[in-house]
């Protein structure tokens, strides 16, 4: 099995009772912030490990090398930013402490401020995201951060997690107990069609196991929901997914949509949940038409393969050929798009409100039933 990103798994949720009380009353004495979402889905990455070898949120140093470099100053590949933003009325000094609420009040975690600083936003926009226009939902979340970011490590209380939502050391266990050594991982926040099965199942000829990975923290506002979006998942795996050979687990992480950037996030995710391949297909992590529709893969290039230590298994877009009578891409497929079933997301919504399922080629009937279903019920809402 794959090794966690720096060497070892980051743990920082205290499970100790002891140490738990001794947080919370460490808290009533601390100013507080209330975070994001996108920052509490970051924090409690951090705190199981998902973002290994991150301790805590990023300070200067550490962020004008991950936005100019792709790079922690370590050295470490890293290519998005994790930062936590206080209100212009928090005014934190290096040594002191922060407690981390939620908007209802909640405690999270307690950072220990190591620094303050602030950032260009529209610099972090261009370097990152490729883009300054506040259109995109990514620039927009950083436009709409406060100015000052403070960094330093976190120690977080345990929460309450959706049954499905395993740590990476939970994932790894499981994939110890099922005999598994080389691990497929497959990031989406859509529901599963016909090319995202066949690419599934051309890779997992090749290993011993896939990990679907449904991201199911902050996303936009028109995306599908996480519940709808499970239903689909073991909708497809009851029917057409060996059990023994793929495993449904959730990763409660905010998208960015920054493309390329984001594939490479994404695959180090899942190292440190002990993933050996990840997939990358077309347009991936990406959102209207910011970025070319492989550049996610070609930025796997910019680093060598022993410095990410995970494998990216690299996709063309795939159809339903009625030719060839099966799921295809332009590599095995020599007809033109006439022959092909390929529908945009824009086409497959317009067919659930009219109480359509998309054609068999496109969607397993089963998953078009759930996501007809899920549209009937926001039309009645």
């Amino acid at each position: 099995m794959n090794t966690p990103y720096g060497g070892s798994l980051v743990n920082r949720i205290a499970h100790d009772p002891v140490q738990q009380a001794a947080i919370r009353d460490r808290a009533r004495t601390l100013p507080h912030l209330t975070a994001t979402a996108r920052e509490l889905n970051d924090l409690g990455l951090i705190g199981n490990g998902a973002l290994s070898p991150l301790t805590g949120f990023m300070g200067r140093a550490d962020y004008e090398s991950v936005v100019s470099d792709m790079r922690l100053r370590s050295g470490l590949p890293w290519t998005i930013p994790v930062t936590l933003a206080v209100a212009a009325g928090v005014q934190p000094k290096p040594g002191s402490g922060l407690a981390i609420r939620d908007e209802a009040g909640g405690l999270w975690a307690v950072v220990d401020v190591e620094d303050v600083y602030e950032h260009d936003k529209r610099r972090e926009a261009r370097l990152v995201y490729g883009t300054e226009d506040e259109l995109h939902p990514g620039v927009e979340a950083v436009y709409q951060r406060e100015e000052l970011l403070v960094g330093g490590p976190v120690t977080l209380l345990p929460r309450e997690e959706h049954p499905l939502s395993l740590s990476p050391a939970q994932v790894r266990a499981e994939f110890e107990a099922r005999g598994w050594n080389t691990i497929v991982g497959f990031q989406t926040r859509n529901p599963v069609h016909r090319a995202h099965e066949y690419i599934q199942k051309c890779a997992l000829e090749t290993v011993d196991g896939l990990l679907l990975h449904p991201l199911v923290g902050e996303t936009k506002s028109d995306d599908i929901s996480a519940d709808v979006r499970l239903r689909c998942y073991r909708a497809l795996l009851d029917n057409y997914y060996p059990s023994d050979r793929v495993m449904l687990s959730t990763l409660p992480a905010a998208m960015r949509y920054a493309g390329p950037r984001e594939a490479i996030f994404h695959a180090l995710m899942r190292k440190n949940f002990g993933c050996t391949h990840f997939i990358v297909g077309r347009d991936h992590a990406g959102v209207g038409s910011y970025y070319g529709t492989y550049d996610a893969q070609k930025i796997f290039d910019a680093f060598s393969a022993a410095e990410l230590g995970i494998v990216p298994l690299k996709f063309e877009n795939c159809f339903y050929c009625m030719r060839c009578e099966g799921m295809a891409s332009r590599k095995t497929c020599s007809h033109d798009a006439a022959h092909h079933v390929s529908l945009s997301g824009t086409t497959v919504r317009a067919l659930l409100r009219e109480g359509k399922l998309p054609p068999r080629e496109f969607s397993r009937p089963e998953v078009a039933e759930v996501l007809l279903e899920a549209t009937a019920e926001e039309t009645r809402v």
